[in-house]
């Protein structure tokens, strides 16, 4: 299973289309949300720190200025990687939090997974235990420990899958991936640094 922020799509454009929609430097938007990232918090911390507490008002125009996912969004190694593990006998999934629009344009950039579903649909977000229940039932309900999730995100990708049963493991790309840190307790399964070691190293995520 994969996640779609920073593992497949790099985010740095809609992060850039919110800065010019409020009105704030891009460069000082990045800085608040990496300093949202290294607080512990969510994304949507960036916006309080900015002085923007009624951001969500202003979902639509970014959306509509967005345009949804362009192939210039995703990651060199991202449809490379995903044909890659299929070819070598390995389901694929591709499960995130994000809008139900986002299957659609990905299906449009080439993906075609066996399972693909975002939260919206679901009908329930990472990290909550029960998003990765509901993407076992999707994959048929197979051993937990059969299973890889892979993302970016500490708190809401290795530490949940892992809480599951799932074998995590860490991408380090992206503000996420580069700023937090695996608490001393924790262990993921395999760490890399891009998709295409992911392909070289898939089977040691087996024997961790």
């Amino acid at each position: 299973m994969l996640d779609v922020g920073e593992t497949l799509i790099d985010e740095t454009r809609i992060w850039s289309v919110w800065a010019d929609e409020l009105g704030v430097p891009r460069l000082t938007f990045m800085a608040a949300l990496g300093a949202a990232i290294a607080r512990g918090g969510e994304y949507r911390d960036t916006f309080d720190i900015l002085g923007f507490p009624n951001w969500r008002h202003q979902y639509d125009a970014v959306e509509a200025a967005y345009g949804g996912f362009r192939e210039d969004d995703v990651y060199p190694d991202a449809l490379p990687a995903v044909r890659a593990l299929a070819d070598s006998g390995y389901r694929t999934a591709i499960l995130a939090n994000q809008p139900v629009s986002r299957s659609a344009e990905l299906q449009a950039l080439g993906f075609a997974p066996d399972v693909m579903a975002m939260s919206d649909e679901m009908g329930v977000a990472k990290p909550d235990p029960a998003f990765f229940a509901r993407a076992l039932a999707l994959l048929g309900d197979p051993d937990p420990g059969a299973v890889a999730y892979v993302g970016d995100r500490v708190d809401n990708d290795v530490l949940p899958s892992a809480a599951a049963g799932i074998r995590a493991v860490w991408i380090r790309r992206g503000p996420w991936g580069l700023i937090q840190d695996l608490p001393k307790e924790a262990r993921a399964a395999l760490v890399v640094d891009t998709l295409s070691e992911l392909v070289d190293r898939i089977d040691g995520a087996w024997t961790a």
